[in-house]
């Protein structure tokens, strides 16, 4: 079984020798930096790593830039840690490409239930990374078009066929109205935000049971996740 590579990157010792000890308990690898510079440079230098737990504030580049710098070339998860806890940071962190937010001060327990939740994501991505994506009875096959239930083709409207592809295509990853909207609708639309909810109501409508796979995140956008 593959050992997970973790880059811990934090300007506070403490808070580094603390995330780190647990995440060794869990039975990770891990590799640590003190600020953004050497984060992108650990990060690019080991090839290998698995997941970044990134803080915000941070010497030399912040963990905004980091995280936009490093999304340009990569997928790999990334779980930012930030003291501020303002809405405005989390929304923008997510746009930028992050995978999950967490405030300080937090729980260790809950930090490593984030991790072990965000590696398998990653692994469940990679394996429905195909163009027949599926997700327990649901399927999305890119190349007919078309997506069933149980055996039971699904009739969605072009819009609505879009939009689940667009979600599954980003399992686990949350995505906000704007880049739903911009993606499936197209960015000379003039429509509002309220198309992508009441699209995704009526695609919920239509995929019944499989709705749950639907997530609402709360003031952002929405998840597809199993």
């Amino acid at each position: 079984m593959k050992e997970n590579k973790i880059l811990v990157v934090d300007d506070e010792p403490l808070i580094r020798k603390l995330v780190t000890d647990f995440l060794k308990k869990q039975g990770y690898i891990t590799v640590e930096a003190e600020d953004g510079k050497k984060a992108m440079d650990l990060f690019w230098s080991e090839g290998n790593i698995d997941l970044i737990i990134l803080d915000v504030m941070l010497p030399e580049y912040d963990g905004f830039t980091v995280c936009r710098e490093i999304r340009k070339k990569s997928k790999v998860p990334i779980i930012m840690l930030t003291a501020r806890g303002e809405e405005f940071d989390e929304v923008f962190g997510l746009d930028i490409g992050a995978d999950e937010y967490i405030s300080k001060p937090f729980s260790p327990n809950i930090l490593i239930a984030r991790v072990n939740a965000v590696l398998r994501r990653a692994v469940t991505a990679a394996e429905t990374d195909t163009d027949v994506k599926k997700y327990n009875g649901l399927i999305v096959d890119h190349n007919a078009h078309q997506v069933t239930i149980d055996g039971s083709i699904v009739d969605l409207s072009p819009k609505e066929y879009e939009l689940l592809a667009y979600l599954s295509e980003n399992y686990g990853k949350a995505l906000s109205r704007e880049q739903i909207l911009d993606k499936v609708w197209g960015y000379d639309y003039y429509g509002d935000l309220r198309t992508v909810d009441t699209h995704i109501n009526r695609l919920r409508i239509k995929l019944g049971e499989k709705s749950e796979f639907i997530q609402t995140v709360r003031g952002y956008g929405y998840r597809f996740e199993e």
